[in-house]
């Protein structure tokens, strides 16, 4: 009897030190944020998501796409925030499947002698709920109980140079333009700027990219859901490469 006894405590010790050993990693990996979203924040549950799906990795542009011009708008303080939200950087980042359609892009301007230049591509999810704050209309900024394409690394605010003159080409409007002017179907515009908003959303479109409807420089890939949802900070994803 002493025996069968001591048989079931060790039993049961064994699968308490299974649970409560087992618990932090699974909780590490499955937490839902105050929304309900599942948000990766550690580097090594982002490398475990990306081991069956390399095409999730996160790149730098730079080094896939090296002509690509940079303005990262919130690494500085010419945004609508008016505030740095990202440290310094020399490159920025996408999910490689989405680099790889960014850079056939680069190759069709590059024989025009015409240049992408990135506003912003990947961003923290902590990023977007403090941009959300002073905007709160969904059009302009992305609502945290969803999250972005940019929080999934797949999505990037764009415009084209003319390497020639050195100029952006005319939009009609600025970056982060929470007016109707920047819709992409906004038509109250010079004919010029109209074909550069349509040549700049059909050279997307054709290498796989959607736009958004109320911001013209906005672009990501479909099929969000597939991609998580990052909070990775730029230095971690900097010693992942």
């Amino acid at each position: 009897m002493n025996r069968i006894i001591k048989r079931f405590v060790y039993r049961i010790l064994f699968i308490q030190a299974f649970v409560f050993t087992a618990i932090p990693v699974f909780s590490q990996d499955t937490i839902l944020n105050k929304y309900g979203l599942w948000v990766i924040t550690n580097i090594e549950t982002y490398k475990r998501t990306i081991e069956t799906k390399p095409g999730k990795a996160m790149v730098s542009v730079t080094d896939k796409i090296p002509t690509v011009i940079l303005d990262l708008k919130y690494a500085g303080k010419d945004n609508f925030m008016h505030m740095k939200l990202y440290p310094e950087l020399k490159t920025t980042y996408l999910q490689l499947d989405a680099c790889n359609a960014l850079s056939a892009v680069q190759a069709a301007l590059s024989s025009k002698q015409l240049s992408i230049k990135i506003w912003d591509a990947y961003r923290p999810y902590a990023i977007t709920e403090q941009m959300w704050e002073p905007v709160k209309d969904d059009r302009y900024a992305a609502d945290p109980k969803f999250g972005s394409g940019h929080n999934r690394g797949i999505a990037v605010d764009l415009t084209i140079v003319d390497l020639v003159t050195g100029k952006e080409l005319d939009m009609g409007t600025g970056f982060d333009n929470f007016s109707d002017t920047a819709h992409q179907d906004y038509k109250h515009l010079p004919e010029n700027i109209l074909q550069n908003r349509s040549f700049l959303r059909s050279l997307m479109e054709k290498n796989g990219f959607r736009g958004l409807e109320t911001e013209w420089w906005h672009f990501y890939l479909p099929d969000t859901k597939n991609y998580e949802l990052l909070d990775l900070g730029f230095e971690g994803l900097d010693k992942t490469l």
